[in-house]
């Protein structure tokens, strides 16, 4: 299957949850991915576009919960108004806030044909056909200086407004973006570097972590000088899934996925007690 089939679904379920979750933490849409991710494993749903939005949240991967002083550095992120989790995909630390869209494309892969490399492209090939109405041209390479940086930053004139990740479950394929629509990406990356700079205080470590540069990260409306919004980009999605001639449906979990999201909070919860 190319890149350009895994995005031509003959039904997209479009859930949305990109309406600020003020009073549900972040581990909360990790939750429901991994539950959306069992279902179209499973053969019980078709794929799903999801969209998630967070209040202030820093995002650390496993490799952050080595660093050797991450008790102060989460205290300083705390300090600076943020919740802290561990994710259960890869990569680094990262930011989610107002002006952040999260994005998750939940593939089924029961002939396991699917490569690594064909969920991150099929992540790329969405995001630039989302802006292709723009004289832009959006690049997958790691940009260094970044956060959680990686080869397939997306960036645009060599700075970066969005990540991927990507979660395997049995026959299922979840391949998330987080996806900097307004705000500045430089105050984010400081946060970020400041992080790092408490969390390691100069020392030593077998694991590389990034040296932050802010100056290479920024928003889309930063980068196309435009005030865009999150509202913007659900029109400019949903457009794309319909350009793709695939049938939409938009929908809430189902009871059963209700009840696999329950058993994967608990597990993610008390694996982030463990790390935090």
């Amino acid at each position: 299957m190319t890149t350009r089939e895994l995005l031509h679904q003959k039904t997209w379920r479009m859930i949305e949850h990109s309406e600020l979750k003020t009073s549900l933490r972040a581990l909360h849409s990790f939750a429901v991915d991994d539950a959306l991710c069992t279902s179209v494993g499973g053969g019980h749903s078709p794929a799903v576009c999801r969209t998630w939005l967070h209040e202030d949240t820093v995002i650390l991967g496993i490799q952050d919960t080595k660093l050797p002083y991450l008790e102060d550095g989460v205290s300083y992120l705390k300090q600076q108004g943020y919740d802290v989790i561990v994710r259960n995909s890869g990569g680094l630390a990262v930011v989610l806030d107002e002006g952040i869209l999260n994005i998750s494309l939940i593939f089924p892969d029961t002939s396991k044909k699917i490569g690594i490399n064909d969920g991150y492209d099929a992540m790329w090939m969405f995001i630039q056909d989302m802006f292709k109405d723009f004289d832009v041209t959006i690049e997958a390479k790691e940009i260094t200086g970044s956060y959680c940086p990686g080869s397939y930053d997306l960036s645009i004139h060599n700075k970066k407004f969005a990540g991927i990740s990507q979660r395997r479950i049995r026959n299922g394929i979840t391949v998330q973006i987080y996806l900097c629509v307004h705000g500045s990406g430089s105050q984010r990356a400081e946060v970020i570097r400041s992080f790092y700079e408490t969390s390691l205080k100069e020392e030593s470590t077998k694991v590389q972590y990034p040296k932050v540069q802010p100056q290479t990260m920024a928003s889309l409306s930063e980068l196309l000088n435009r005030p865009l919004q999150v509202t913007d980009m659900m029109d400019r999605l949903i457009a794309t899934l319909q350009s793709y001639q695939s049938e939409i449906d938009f929908s809430e979990l189902s009871p059963e996925e209700i009840t696999l999201y329950h058993s994967s909070m608990l597990r993610i919860a008390n694996r982030n007690e463990q790390f935090l």
